[in-house]
């Protein structure tokens, strides 16, 4: 179980029933989880209900786990709705807690140091293209619902959802959790799971590994100096799947480590502070 302490600061900082549903809605859906951009949530409700995210169904486990995140952007309110076996319908408004993001506005880049060629650039689009195909996967594994673990030890050197600003053009936020490290410093699976993609040389992200966690969630590993498992295969929690590296893009080794939600790209930060077995309890 969740730490109950924990629980109900969760409600009370983050949840707001709807009139209709709230008799009764507090034993409808319980959440782990913090209610603000980057989060993944897990949601428990009894088997055979139905949930919805804003009028998109989410897949319940047969224990009744449903998860779900929202990216670096999501803000306002979501509603959860619940419906039973027998018809009724709950709905659970959540609003998000506003975050704010490590702004880096730097003037006088020369251009071709932040531009690539033509050439970089149509390879670089087909290689996200491949990353976005292997996020696609959505098996029944049930490998999230595990106490996460930290990949590899060392400095935290990159946040997610920091941004940097050339010359006055945005650059894409950093959606990762940064551990700087030795090249060949092992990166361990912080979740059982297996491998959808392993490629050891992609332009901005080097040597780059995805695993998939079950229902939608996926861990990602980039600028790896050498990969140690392959597409297909299955491995478990603290398993060496890598060695940090400097490969792609970077100016020195360290590990990019990101978590995905389907699309949503997700604070590995934030799982850690939710969902490592310091957050959890014997029933």
């Amino acid at each position: 179980m969740r730490k109950t302490a924990w629980l109900a600061a969760l409600y009370a900082a983050f949840i707001i029933f709807s009139p209709a549903a709230a008799a009764g809605a507090e034993s409808i859906i319980r959440f782990s989880g913090a209610f603000t951009p980057g989060a993944l949530i897990i949601g428990t409700t009894a088997i055979n209900n139905r949930v919805s995210l804003e009028g998109e169904p989410l897949k319940v486990t047969p224990a009744g786990q449903v998860v779900f995140g929202f990216g670096r952007d999501a803000e306002g309110s979501k509603t959860i709705q619940v419906q039973t076996p027998a018809g009724e319908v709950h709905e659970v408004v959540i609003e998000l807690a506003p975050r704010s993001y490590a702004i880096d506005r730097v003037d006088g880049v020369p251009q071709k140091t932040v531009t690539p060629d033509p050439a970089q650039v149509a390879r670089a689009r087909a290689e996200a293209a491949k990353v976005w195909q292997a996020r696609q996967v959505f098996s029944a594994r049930e490998d999230f619902l595990q106490p996460v673990i930290k990949p590899a030890e060392g400095r935290i050197s990159g946040v997610y959802g920091s941004q940097r600003i050339f010359n006055g053009q945005p650059r894409n936020p950093h959606f990762g959790l940064d551990i700087a490290a030795p090249t060949g410093t092992p990166v361990k699976a912080p979740w059982p799971g297996i491998v959808v993609l392993a490629e050891p040389d992609l332009f901005y992200s080097g040597g780059t590994l995805i695993i998939d966690h079950g229902y939608g969630v996926t861990s990602t590993y980039i600028h790896l100096h050498k990969l140690h498992v392959a597409p297909g295969d299955e491995i478990a929690q603290g398993d060496v799947i890598a060695e940090i590296g400097a490969t792609g893009r970077v100016t020195g080794p360290h590990l990019d480590w990101r978590i995905n939600w389907q699309q949503e790209r997700l604070d590995p930060a934030l799982v850690l502070e939710h969902f490592s077995s310091s957050e959890l309890t014997t029933p």
